[in-house]
């Protein structure tokens, strides 16, 4: 079965790209939803050129990313210049794709020849404020794992009730978006009120489930955006990576009191 499908679209040079291998990194920013994009193809990690990155390009790595929505779209290589292979070129996202590789470009390892130095290599910037799970997000939270509450059913985003939901549902909602387990359950709409529909029927987890869509429901519930429910669960940490090759490696920083900063090695 072959790895990739390109479809040239003659009018415009356009491909689209569909391959399972691809994957994306964000590389050389000042936390794990900025920085330099970076896909990988054929096993080799390549940059993607800035010619028409834009906003809805940027939105669709920080979705796939888990890392909200998307503050801006860089050139310039603002993230500092990549080396290799410059994989993409001319990308052109809808919005709707899940990952970058489902976007129209000019095709694999094809690019303008200015941008053959890396000097204009794209990166983005996104709110980290959104936590996508698979039918869950937190919304609005300080950080990946805590926020409001929402879920997916059909095409739309709910906010829950705080009455209609409790530690168990909060496990399994943490465990979702591999967020450890839940720390605290918020209610009075601590994380804003948002802008999402209000669910109306009460969630019964057991605790054991994988995802909140297999939690039982039941009796329908009157409630406002005032009364939404938040959560905050273990996975936050006040410890981040910065400028290495990929999220799980670079400089150990520590926030203490809303600053960053970096961690001595005596004794390491």
């Amino acid at each position: 079965m072959e790895s990739y499908l390109a479809y040239i679209f003659v009018s415009s040079f356009v491909s689209l790209i569909t391959a399972d291998s691809v994957n994306v990194r964000l590389v050389n920013g000042d936390s794990r939803c900025a920085g330099r994009v970076e896909v990988l193809h054929d096993g080799q990690w390549g940059t993607v050129c800035q010619s028409n990155w834009d906003l809805t390009d940027a939105a669709v790595v920080c979705r796939e990313m888990s890392c909200g929505e998307a503050l801006e779209a860089t050139g310039y290589s603002s993230f500092g210049r990549g080396s290799g292979k410059i994989w993409m070129d001319v990308v052109q996202c809808e919005g709707s794709e899940s990952t970058l590789k489902d976007c129209e470009s000019s095709g694999w390892g094809e690019h303008y020849s200015y941008c053959a130095d890396h000097e204009y290599d794209a990166g983005v910037r996104c709110s980290e404020t959104i936590n996508y799970g698979r039918f869950t997000r937190l919304a609005d939270g300080p950080h990946l794992c805590s926020g409001r509450l929402e879920v997916l059913y059909g095409d739309t985003w709910y906010a829950v009730c705080d009455a209609a939901f409790d530690q168990k549902d909060a496990e399994v909602v943490c465990r979702e978006l591999d967020c450890g387990a839940p720390v605290q359950v918020l209610g009075a709409a601590a994380f804003g009120k948002g802008d999402a529909q209000m669910w109306t029927q009460e969630i019964q987890c057991r605790g054991n489930e994988s995802t909140i869509r297999l939690c039982p429901t039941s009796n329908d519930i009157k409630c406002s955006q005032d009364n939404n429910v938040g959560l905050i669960c273990s996975g936050h940490t006040d410890l981040r990576l910065v400028n290495g090759p990929d999220i799980c490696s670079g400089r150990v920083e520590r926030q203490f009191l809303n600053e960053w900063g970096t961690v001595c090695d005596a004794g390491i």
